[in-house]
């Protein structure tokens, strides 16, 4: 969802959304650390004060980002999923979709690194101050997919149980592969964007992406 940029004010009755979409504004451009409640106020022409009416401080307003974010992360693993070709064999067919997923993910990570660390920023409690130090930490959550900051991990283990129901009882997939999966693509984004590969050139990372996905889709399978 486009911010509103600076200089434009703000007109309309939903200040709530203007200031979330200000504030994910923020976050592309900058990261978790750029989501400051004042600065989304004055993007959007009103005042702290009446920004302090919809929230009670930078932390809300940091939470309510990063569950943005996690739904457009999915989102950008559904359209990846919907661009990949489908096959007549089913257990192909699976696996191209598990792939695309896993793809849709580093992707989101790639083209919006400001976003992904926000959707994983570590959230304060309420009272704390609502600060945070900006870490890309998931954890792995109990499966619930209509929650914003379970629904990628939902995805890929839909896909597996797919993949599973495809080739039963042959190669059954592997206990806990849903998280290994996530695990698997949550540390090759953090290493494309903050590690040692963050530097290779577009041709070298999409080959190690591809060969992470490959082994993402054959390692999860029981041998």
């Amino acid at each position: 969802m486009a911010a509103i940029s600076g200089g434009k004010t703000y007109h309309h009755g939903d200040l709530r959304n203007a200031l979330i979409c200000a504030a994910v504004g923020l976050a592309t451009e900058g990261g978790p650390e750029r989501v400051v409640l004042r600065e989304a106020a004055r993007r959007v022409g009103v005042s702290p004060t009446a920004a302090y009416r919809h929230f009670d401080g930078r932390g809300e307003l940091l939470r309510t980002v990063g569950d943005r974010a996690r739904r457009m992360l999915a989102d950008s693993m559904e359209r990846a999923a919907a661009r990949e070709p489908g096959a007549d064999d089913p257990v192909l067919a699976a696996e191209r979709r598990l792939a695309a997923l896993c793809r849709g993910y580093v992707g989101f990570a790639v083209e919006q690194p400001g976003l992904y660390r926000a959707a994983f920023c570590p959230p304060r409690p309420a009272g704390t101050g609502g600060g945070t130090d900006g870490g890309t930490g998931a954890a792995v959550p109990e499966r619930q997919p209509h929650e914003p900051e379970v629904r990628a991990f939902a995805l890929l283990a839909d896909a597996l149980d797919a993949l599973a129901r495809s080739d039963a009882p042959q190669r059954p997939v592997r206990p806990a592969a849903g998280a290994a999966a996530w695990s698997a693509v949550h540390g090759l984004s953090l290493l494309l964007l903050e590690g040692p590969l963050r530097r290779l050139p577009a041709q070298r990372r999409n080959a190690v992406v591809e060969s992470t996905l490959a082994m993402v889709v054959t390692g999860t399978r029981a041998p």
